[in-house]
């Protein structure tokens, strides 16, 4: 369904959206977010055979995801993206995620960049496409730099090869699975209401990826980085 720029769908909880809590993942919200912006895409057109053709691709940049509540197993939800602003080779995207009741369950924003796959370098998508996708209001919320400043002292655990399954249509890491990545860095059981994610290079089938964390005030980041030292992307997870 579109509804003046935005794309939206209902869903309900699936058993394997959720963990041991009965509650729905982190990453399962962020799927439900990716899979809204692609589902929008396709309905236009302009989705992955369009972009596969003309050689281009939408590249995840940055995300910033708030979580007020996770909703429970077979709980209905309903989930909402629309384009909020186009500047030269970039795009900001927010998601929304609401129950039964339209009350805010998790919300996002993003940044992405156009590229040229073929050249592997940025570029403007065309006038046709970003008046396709339209803007929308900006979802009224804190926004936070796209960077994310690493602590001093980080500790290094045991590197781990990319698997297949990581692997989206794009032949690099699918987003969210840096995100499963960084999150088996954590310690016990704690309840993630902020993240973000700043991508700086992709990694690809049978990449190692050298993961290190620090915690700090509150936070955890977790830089997951290359054997030469350099960050595929950089996560945090902030509690309540």
């Amino acid at each position: 369904m579109r509804e003046n720029n935005k794309y939206s769908f209902e869903s309900v909880i699936r058993f394997s959206e959720a963990d041991h809590t009965k509650r729905i993942t982190l990453p399962g919200i962020i799927n439900y977010f990716q899979d809204c912006s692609i589902f929008q895409s396709e309905a236009l057109g302009l989705g992955i055979d369009y972009l596969a053709v003309h050689k281009k691709a939408w590249v995840l940049s940055s995300w910033q995801v708030v979580v007020k509540r996770y909703p429970r197993l077979t709980e209905k939800i309903r989930v909402s993206s629309w384009a909020t602003g186009f500047k030269g080779m970039l795009g900001d995207r927010n998601f929304c995620m609401e129950d039964k009741n339209g009350q805010i369950l998790a919300y996002a924003n993003s940044q992405w960049v156009y590229m040229d796959i073929e050249k592997g370098r940025p570029v403007k998508p065309d006038e046709r496409e970003v008046e396709a996708y339209g803007t929308g209001r900006a979802i009224e919320m804190e926004y936070a730099p796209r960077k994310i400043a690493l602590p001093e002292n980080l500790t290094e655990f045991p590197a781990f090869p990319v698997r297949r399954y990581h692997i989206d249509t794009n032949e690099h890491v699918n987003n969210c699975q840096y995100i499963q990545m960084a999150m088996e860095m954590l310690e016990g059981e704690k309840r993630i209401c902020r993240m973000r994610a700043e991508y700086k290079r992709s990694a690809v089938y049978k990449d190692i990826i050298v993961p290190k964390a620090a915690e700090e005030e509150g936070r955890t980041v977790v830089e997951l980085g290359s054997t030469e030292g350099k960050a595929y992307a950089v996560v945090e997870f902030q509690y309540e």
